[in-house]
């Protein structure tokens, strides 16, 4: 198990501790570096940077200005890994659930959240971001769409 961290990233370098996990799996940590987002306690933040300072795992994170909370009332649990896919629109803050995945494997999940691509329904889903939500104890992986073959 590790330390991960969670720190503001600001212009006078002090880079104060948000938030932070004593006692956390490897494969999580490499989750979570996958996202661009990261939401906690109703505030959204993008992540600028990660790094490893001795020993201790690091996800640098600034407020995210333009961002919105995505279904907040949804609360399920941490028991399995969920992913949900939502399409990307621009110029909208609706992006609807076009499925959700479901995991007991740490790696299955994590090359989930690194793919670049992923085929589903006929389609070619590309992403555009990922994000962990605390609050809902989600990834979301937001990606556009084209149709596949012919």
């Amino acid at each position: 198990m590790a330390r991960l961290e969670y720190r503001l990233f600001d212009e006078s370098k002090s880079f104060p501790v948000a938030y932070f996990y004593e006692r956390i799996g490897k494969p999580e940590i490499a989750t979570r570096m996958a996202c661009d987002y990261f939401i906690k306690e109703g505030k959204i933040y993008e992540k600028t940077s990660t790094a490893i300072d001795a020993g201790v795992y690091v996800i640098y994170v600034q407020p995210a200005e333009d961002e919105k909370i995505v279904d907040p009332t949804q609360k399920p649990d941490w028991k399995t890994i969920r992913i949900e896919l939502r399409e990307y629109k621009e110029d909208t803050d609706y992006y609807p659930v076009i499925h959700t995945y479901e995991f007991r494997d740490d790696m299955e999940a994590l090359l989930h959240m690194q793919s670049n691509f992923l085929y589903l329904y006929g389609k070619e889903w590309e992403k555009t971001s990922a994000e962990i939500d605390e609050d809902r104890k989600v990834y979301v992986w937001y990606a556009t769409s084209k149709q596949v073959g012919g």
